[in-house]
């Protein structure tokens, strides 16, 4: 199964749901106290537009591993979590006219818990995509 990443491409399902995994670990370590429902819903109960756009960050991730020649992994966690963060914005556009503010915020006024998971996200995806 596959999901539509941009007009005439397509990701697999699998990316995404590797991407909805990262988030949810990331978000159950930390999140201060109990998370909202939405932040850890399996990836069945994810709503469509959020599954196409967790397929394409992580392979936007992959991307920049890939054309960097694995020299993205010498990034710092903060430009780890930066890129993973303006990717999501980007999708956000693509996919909400008029997103909430919140939706789309800069990363300095993300809360820490969440630059710590877009992080925890980009080293995950790291660890699934390195040559064994």
């Amino acid at each position: 199964m596959t999901s539509t990443l941009t007009k005439g491409s397509s990701v697999t399902t699998e990316a995404g749901k590797a991407f909805r995994e990262a988030w949810i670990a990331g978000v159950r370590k930390h999140y201060p106290g109990e998370p909202k429902a939405g932040y850890v819903a399996p990836w069945d109960e994810t709503p469509d537009w959020e599954r196409d756009s967790a397929a394409a960050v992580y392979e936007l991730v992959v991307d920049l591993l890939r054309v960097s020649e694995g020299a993205a992994s010498r990034l710092s966690r903060t430009q780890k979590s930066q890129f993973v963060a303006a990717c999501w914005t980007a999708q956000i556009h693509l996919r909400i006219d008029n997103p909430k503010q919140a939706y789309v915020a800069p990363w300095e006024d993300l809360p820490p818990w969440h630059q710590e998971v877009d992080a925890d996200i980009f080293n995950d995806i790291e660890r699934l995509e390195k040559p064994s």
